[in-house]
């Protein structure tokens, strides 16, 4: 557990420390005791600049905190514009599929996320202590609060829910390509369906977004597996019950640790060597076929993953879909299938995530429903779009028009003329200072605007304004009535 976040001390104890600190020992005050002890007024003066110049601030780490970004203005990767770009794929994907956005608090009570011993969830929570000794944490993945909402309005929430989210997340854990302490993640659930519809619903909609995006099949694949196989597999080998979350954590370390170091780990679960064996082995199985000689045609886990794969290509996703069923996935919740993007080409982690977790609302002391989801997370899939050459290239600016005063008596009359043209659904920006007009120009420019509106003197007398089309090169002088038209949207 990280330790507890520092709250700043009220600003009494403040002034208080500030009335200790400007006296001296003998109780005069700092200036006081500086004049007697320099021997004078001139030596007190030096004595306080110099230590003002001690106490002056050194710089300040501009940086911001080890695995968070800054998101700056314009369409640059890792700024503003892709971000906002991102987001709206994804809620335009989520309407498609008739899913409704929620939202919740980023910070939730730590209790929340506290559950069985081993998740990595548990360990890389940012916890804090509130001033009233409440224990809180900032989320660090959004299903829980989700069960919770869920819970709170159970009676009165009509079924099926069908709800997405784009919440922003943390976890304290180690920073690599693809991994920060923060991120944004997509999240889309389905409460109150039993059936593996649920499953073939999520898949559709990543899909969706995928090819939205421009990835196909051949960039992009999903590992499909269900717990219920991993559950048969232990039962046979002789692991209890009470183990098997914990077991699951392990697996999920499949493709992070080495295969015998895993295998160490579960001996320690008191598995045998010859079940341990025939566990990883049966793990690596890829095909249907195999996988029914290891666990029996009559198998319930092989008889819903065949459904899942049934479901998925009357969607169209045959393409995307691989058999492997040593994804289990790390959480402690899931209860059924379970699902994992990857990068093809295998040089970023998992680019998304979820499946199905039926009991999840019993932890919270609530009656369970059932219940099936996934989190998309945003830096792995921006990292793929540009290694891809996916990304768009986005305007500088959502600027139409510069609107720009030649001098400080017309500045109400611009003023008027930009409110104008915003009410008409125009995005304008109006110039503040005093300028020269080569640099409205340059302004304009940077802000990728087409038109500038410039409100000179001599034309302002005859009720005229200047409109430049810098797109075109051209310009003209219309009424003030006429500035709506002469002002077309580029980017409203």
């Amino acid at each position: 557990m990280l330790p507890s976040l520092l709250f700043v001390l009220p600003v009494s104890l403040h002034r208080a420390a500030a009335h200790t600190l400007g006296r001296g020992v003998t109780g005069l005050p700092r200036r006081a005791l500086l004049v007697s002890q320099a021997g004078g007024r001139a030596s007190a003066a030096v004595t306080q600049a110099s230590a003002e110049a001690k106490a002056k601030p050194s710089s300040m780490d501009l940086n911001p905190p080890r695995g968070t970004r800054d998101f700056y203005p314009g369409g640059e990767v890792g700024g503003m514009g892709l971000r906002s770009w991102l987001f709206e794929q994804w809620r335009t994907v989520a309407a498609q599929h008739g899913f409704e956005e929620y939202d919740a608090p980023v910070l939730e009570t730590e209790e929340l996320y506290v559950r069985k011993a081993g998740e990595d969830v548990t360990n890389q929570l940012y916890s804090l202590e509130d001033r009233s000794g409440r224990r809180l944490a900032l989320r660090p993945e959004m299903t829980p609060s989700l069960a919770r909402m869920v819970l709170a309005r159970r009676g009165g929430l009509p079924l099926p829910l069908k709800w997405f989210s784009i919440p922003q997340c943390w976890r304290y854990e180690r920073t690599t390509r693809g991994r920060r302490r923060e991120h944004f993640q997509w999240n889309l659930d389905i409460w109150g369906v039993e059936e593996l519809t649920a499953e073939a619903e999520l898949l559709h909609a990543a899909v969706s977004f995928m090819r939205r995006v421009g990835l196909t099949s051949a960039d992009v694949g999903i590992k499909v597996s269900t717990r219920a196989v991993l559950a048969e597999l232990l039962s046979k080998i002789g692991l209890p019950n009470e183990r098997f979350a914990e077991t699951c954590v392990l697996i999920d370390k499949l493709d992070k640790l080495p295969e015998e170091e895993v295998r160490q780990a579960l001996l320690q679960q008191g598995l045998s060597d010859d079940g341990v064996s025939t566990l990883l082995s049966t793990l690596k199985l890829v095909d249907f076929a195999t996988l029914e000689e290891a666990m029996g045609a009559d198998s319930p886990a092989l008889t819903d993953l065949k459904k899942v794969f049934s479901l998925a290509d009357a969607y169209g996703l045959s393409d995307w879909l691989v058999l492997d069923i040593s994804v289990v996935r790390g959480l402690a919740y899931y209860t059924g299938v379970v699902f994992e993007g990857f990068d093809r080409s295998g040089e970023l982690r998992a680019i998304f995530g979820g499946g199905r977790y039926d009991k999840l609302l019993s932890t919270f002391g609530g009656d369970d429903l059932p219940a099936a989801g996934f989190g998309f997370g945003d830096a792995v899939i921006m990292e793929l779009l540009e290694s891809k050459k996916l990304l768009p290239d986005l305007p500088t600016s959502m600027v139409d028009a510069v609107v720009f005063a030649m001098n400080d008596e017309l500045l109400p009359q611009a003023m008027q003329l930009a409110s104008t043209l915003r009410a008409a659904g125009r995005n304008v920006d109006m110039v503040l200072q005093p300028k020269k007009t080569k640099w409205i120009f340059k302004h304009a420019d940077r802000l990728d605007a087409k038109f500038v509106v410039l409100l000179a003197p001599q034309e302002a007398e005859k009720g005229l304004v200047r409109v430049k089309n810098l797109g075109e090169g051209t310009q003209i002088d219309v009424e003030f009535a006429s500035i709506v038209s002469a002002v077309p949207a580029q980017c409203s």
